[in-house]
Order: C-alpha cells, then sequence, then structure tokens
C-alpha cells in the first residue's frame, strides 16, 4: 500500500481542483486517511454483497445508487447500510447534490465514516477527485542540485556545494535555455515512469552565485527563461577532476541513475579549467535526444571500426 496518504479533512479544504465537498455526517472520521488513488462506485455492496469492496478507497455514490436504496424496502436498506458499515470505509460522496436517505446518514453517522456532498455530476466529480488524488498520493523527493531545461530535454545537475551548478544554469539561461529551480529540487513521480521536478515555492526563479549573491532569472531574463515544472530525463553529475581516475572516453555502456525507483540515464562530468562545462551539458542534452531517436554515437563508431578489424580472406589483400 502507497505510504503517502491523505485526510477526509484534506478532501474537505481543497480549494484548487474545484470538489466543493460539504459534510453531512460522520464527523468524526475525517482524520481516516485515503491511501488510493482509486475510487469504487459500491453498487453491489449496497445489495449486501461486500466481497470486493476496497474500505481504502473514496466510495461515490451517484443517483443510481442513492435511487436504488430509496426503492428498496426500509428495513432491507437498514441492513445493507449497516452492514456496510461495519468495514472501515474512508468516506462516501454523494454526487449531484443529492440528500443524502435518513438510513445512509444515521449509521454514517453511528460508525463515524464520512458523509459528503458534491454538486457535480458523477463523471465530473470522479474525474475531479481521481486527479486530485493522483496529484497528493504521488511518490515525492527533493535532491539537492539544479534543474534547467536544455533543448527540451529535463537536465538534473548535481554535484557537491560549490563546484558550479548554478553557474552552469546561468550560462545556459544566457544561451536561451530555460532555468526550472536551483539548490533544492522537488521530485514528483509521475504513473507510469516519469519524474517531475519543480523549484520551492519561497525560491522559484532565483539563483545564488557565489560572489554575486541572489538573482532573479525570471526578473532579469524574461518569462522565456524559466520553467514551473520540468520532467526530469537525465541526470548530470559535475565531479572534480581526478588525475588519477579512469574516467569515460567512449560512452558506450550506459548508466543510469534512480530516484523514486526511476532510473534516468547518468553522465559523470569531471570539473577542470579550461573545461567548457556549459558547451558540454547542451552537446550531451543532444546526445539524449538523438539516442531516443534510435541513433548512438559510441556504438556506431564501435560497430565501425569493428567491421574494419575483421580478418579478410588472404587473396582480398592481394592486387
Amino acid at each position: 500500500m502507497n505510504s503517502i496518504s491523505l485526510s477526509i479533512a484534506d478532501l474537505l479544504n481543497d480549494t484548487e481542483y474545484g470538489l466543493d465537498l460539504v459534510l453531512h455526517a460522520g464527523e468524526r472520521g475525517v482524520d481516516h486517511r485515503v491511501h488510493s488513488s482509486r475510487i469504487q462506485k459500491p453498487g453491489l455492496a449496497l445489495t449486501g454483497y461486500t466481497e470486493h469492496l476496497h474500505p481504502d478507497r473514496v466510495q461515490v455514490l451517484g443517483n443510481t445508487e442513492i435511487s436504488y436504496l430509496r426503492q428498496i424496502p426500509g428495513a432491507q436498506a437498514a441492513i445493507n447500510i449497516a452492514k456496510l458499515c461495519q468495514y472501515p470505509i474512508s468516506c462516501f460522496i454523494i454526487t449531484k447534490g443529492l440528500e443524502p436517505p435518513d438510513i445512509l446518514r444515521d449509521e454514517t453517522e453511528k460508525a463515524g465514516i464520512p458523509l459528503l456532498v458534491s454538486p457535480h455530476q458523477s463523471s465530473t466529480f470522479i474525474s475531479l477527485i481521481t486527479k486530485f488524488l493522483e496529484e497528493r498520493l504521488l511518490p515525492t523527493t527533493h535532491i539537492h542540485g539544479v534543474l534547467v531545461d536544455v533543448l527540451g530535454v529535463g537536465v538534473l545537475l548535481l554535484g557537491k556545494s560549490g563546484i558550479g551548478k548554478s553557474e552552469c544554469a546561468l550560462d545556459l539561461v544566457i544561451r536561451g535555455h530555460r532555468l526550472v529551480a536551483d539548490d533544492v529540487v522537488y521530485v514528483k513521480k509521475k504513473m507510469p515512469a516519469a519524474l517531475v521536478g519543480q523549484a520551492a515555492e519561497a525560491i522559484q526563479y532565483h539563483v545564488e552565485i557565489r560572489g554575486l549573491g541572489i538573482i532573479n532569472i525570471k526578473n532579469l531574463f524574461g518569462v522565456s527563461s524559466i520553467r514551473e515544472k520540468k520532467i526530469i530525463d537525465m541526470v548530470i553529475e559535475l565531479v572534480e577532476w581526478d588525475p588519477d581516475h579512469e574516467y569515460d572516453r567512449l560512452g558506450i555502456d550506459d548508466e543510469f541513475y534512480r530516484i523514486l525507483d526511476i532510473e534516468l540515464p547518468y553522465i559523470r562530468i569531471p570539473v577542470r579549467p579550461g573545461r567548457n562545462l556549459t558547451s558540454i551539458i547542451e552537446v550531451a542534452a543532444r546526445n539524449h535526444l538523438l539516442k531516443g531517436m534510435g541513433y548512438h554515437s559510441a556504438r556506431e563508431l564501435q560497430e565501425k571500426l569493428m567491421a574494419r578489424m575483421e580478418v579478410r580472406p588472404l587473396g582480398d589483400e592481394v592486387e
């Protein structure tokens, strides 16, 4: 089960997604947790068949379910709803602004299960709450680094403090690329296998340049120089040059960097005076785009060299 969860109070307090929920009963259960972004319409459960009920999901009752409860005999409805409320259900939500049946209101109040009502049509509400839950329940983390958009490629720059990540980002912005985040990158996992990075709200659009101080990229270079969020496509780590270390000079074997269980293409670039890191990062982004189109320069060269090194028949060497 997803370790990230939301309370029913979080649903009630939403102002961004327009859920427009009103609590009608079960106030004791507003601290119930929702762990899944999937919802359930418990039509069969209202008939007494609860074998496939998922209590951890939000239970949505539309016009069909409410009409069914109003049409069956009151005694039978009471039995079915009482049986349903024995489960640790996170909450019931009635759509279309329908008035909750008294028996449902009474049983949810007794069991401490929140009963909420939304004015939206069922299809509209399901779309809204699914988007809300998917956004809020996604795994997240934060990384010390810089995220830039280089030619449409989300490049996450890593490296120890003071190695030059922010200076590289500034140079890339001057070349026409776009800053997403500096210093702290908040990363959210998008299903099925994408990572989206953005800046902390308090320091958004700002970059710290040692000796210069903190500057606002948006104010200096305009709105075309920034992005609020970007999918992370590759990771580049800047490391201090070590003369005793053997660095990759061919690039035949691809390396990967794991974030939130997703592997991203990874490149380690040694830093030393005289190396134009901005150009290297820009070329790395271009090369990433080529690889995405199925063109791998290093492997193509290797294949050509291997083909030329093949042993030829003796007669082919004599004119």
